[in-house]
Order: C-alpha cells, then sequence, then structure tokens
C-alpha cells in the first residue's frame, strides 16, 4: 500500500485548506494519507513513498529553511512532488522571465534587486498608469504586496523602504480587470485540465485570496484561456504532478499573473469531482513511473 505526506505547516486556523477531501479517494486505492508539517524535524521521511507538498502557507517567511527541508526529503528515499528542481525553479518569480523569453504572455513587469524610489515613480511613466503594485519575488498569499499610487506614495514611503531595501521584488501596472472582472485560476494534474475558477476581491480590496474577503466561484474556461495555460504549462523545465495557472485579462488578451507549482489552493471544494481527477493523476504518475 502506497504511502503518501501531504506536507503542511503548523497554524491553519486562520485559512482554507481542502486537501482532506482527497483522503478517502485516496483510502479507496488503498493508499495511505498521512498530513505532516514542515517545521516537524523529527519525521523519517524515508518511510513515505511520496511527499506531496500542499498546505506550507508560511514558507515564505522561512524560504532558507524550507528550501533545506524540500533538500532533505529530495535525499531520502521518498519522491518529493512537484519536483524538487521544478519547485527550484518556481520558488521565486523570476521564472515569470524565463516564461516570457518563450513566447508566454505575463503581466508586464519590471524587477528591481534594492528599493529606489525614482526608479519606482519612473514606472508610472513606463507603464503610462496611474496605479502600481510592488511584492517581493519570493511571496504567497499577497504577503507584502501593495498598491501605490502616486498620491499615497509618500505615506507608504517608510513601509516601501523598510519591506523591500533589500530585498528583490517586481513592479507591474495594476490591473483594473482583477477589480472590475477577477483574477482566474485553471487547475492541471499531470498536465490534463481539471476545473477553473474566478476569484473576485472583496469590495475596496484587489487581493482575490479569500483569507483576505476574496469571492469564488466555478467557471468554464474559454478555448483562448486554455490554450495560454497549456502554453505557460509547455514553457515548464519539466512535467508537474500539479499546476495552477492564474490568469488576468491585459488589454483584451489573457496574461499570466502566476504559474504556482508548490503549494496553491487547488480548491477541490469548487468542483465535486476534482479530488478523484487528482487521485486518479498521482495513481498514473505512480504507474507511469
Amino acid at each position: 500500500m502506497p504511502s503518501i505526506a501531504f506536507l503542511s505547516t503548523d497554524k491553519l486556523e486562520d485559512f482554507f485548506v481542502y486537501d482532506d477531501m482527497l483522503i478517502a479517494p485516496f483510502r479507496d486505492r488503498d493508499w495511505h494519507v498521512q498530513t505532516i508539517s514542515w517545521h516537524d524535524k523529527t519525521i523519517d521521511w524515508n518511510t513515505f513513498d511520496y511527499v506531496i507538498v500542499r498546505s506550507t502557507w508560511d514558507y515564505q517567511q522561512h524560504a532558507v529553511e524550507f528550501q533545506a527541508c524540500l533538500a532533505t526529503i529530495e535525499s531520502s528515499s521518498a519522491t518529493l512532488l512537484n519536483p524538487f528542481a521544478l519547485m527550484q525553479w518556481n520558488i521565486e518569480k523570476t521564472y515569470l522571465k524565463d516564461m516570457q523569453n518563450q513566447g508566454v504572455d505575463i503581466v508586464p513587469t519590471v524587477w528591481s534587486d534594492t528599493f529606489n524610489v525614482d526608479f519606482l515613480q519612473a514606472q508610472f511613466s513606463h507603464f503610462d498608469t496611474s496605479t502600481l503594485v510592488i511584492k517581493p519575488i519570493l511571496s504567497a498569499n499577497a504577503d507584502d504586496t501593495f498598491k501605490i499610487t502616486r498620491a499615497n506614495l509618500s505615506t507608504l514611503l517608510p513601509t516601501l523602504t523598510s519591506c523591500f531595501n533589500t530585498r528583490k521584488h517586481m513592479v507591474q501596472p495594476f490591473a483594473q480587470s482583477i477589480v472590475d472582472e477577477g483574477e482566474y485560476s485553471l487547475f492541471y494534474f499531470n498536465h490534463a485540465f481539471s476545473h477553473g475558477i474566478l476569484k473576485t476581491p472583496a469590495t475596496g480590496d484587489f487581493r482575490v485570496q479569500e483569507e483576505h474577503g476574496g469571492q469564488l466561484r466555478s467557471i468554464q474556461p474559454t478555448e483562448d484561456m486554455l490554450n495560454v495555460a497549456t502554453q505557460s504549462l509547455e514553457a515548464m523545465p519539466s512535467r508537474a504532478l500539479y499546476a495552477r495557472v492564474d490568469l488576468v485579462r491585459i488589454k483584451d488578451k489573457w496574461s499570466i499573473m502566476e504559474l504556482e507549482l508548490i503549494e496553491p489552493s487547488l480548491y477541490f471544494n469548487l468542483d465535486k469531482a476534482s479530488p478523484e481527477r487528482f487521485v486518479q493523476a498521482m495513481v498514473d504518475w505512480h504507474l507511469e513511473r
């Protein structure tokens, strides 16, 4: 009977976690699942056949330690999923540069290693926009993500300087479509499309995560959305067990906001057949190897 560890974290009381919906269909196939915090240093990973990274939703606050944990699992006899090298590629958002170089449309972005207010101000003109977004290149759950206008820049400046002074970050024009329409997520298991959702922010906010008041509903993606998502998967350096492709509309074109390969919520609650699809994808992955 194959055994799986779902890699999670401590103190998830303020988060919405749906991975328990996978346990019953795995059990029906005689697979055993155990959820373990990545902070637990007592675990012998050799006792598992697979370790699947799931709700490690504080890793961005402990990036060095988290990557050391993944390296320890990788050195064990367990198979780490997604693959270690693929997660290393994905952990910093500079992977978007690689995708763009392969012809994938991403949200327009400039990159910086240290904070400079003159550089930041210049991006209003560069992008011909009244509103910018700045965020770290290693982040999750919209942590340390700021919406900036010319009017609020001076007020935010002490916070921005403290947050980004020696921290690599990215600056983008604010996509008004996130407020007007929402952000779309398409989910792929073993590179087969499973389901799609639309995430809309709470009134007065721009963050679409449930933890920030965002609303979610199931959608059927268009052919154009599926084509862009497939193109993004083809730009990855290796195959993934699971992927979440986040899309936004930029000037009537679909652009990639994120390609999530480490710990994305897969929102099994919004598609009743999706847990079965995930489990079957895992079984197929196992049999193919």
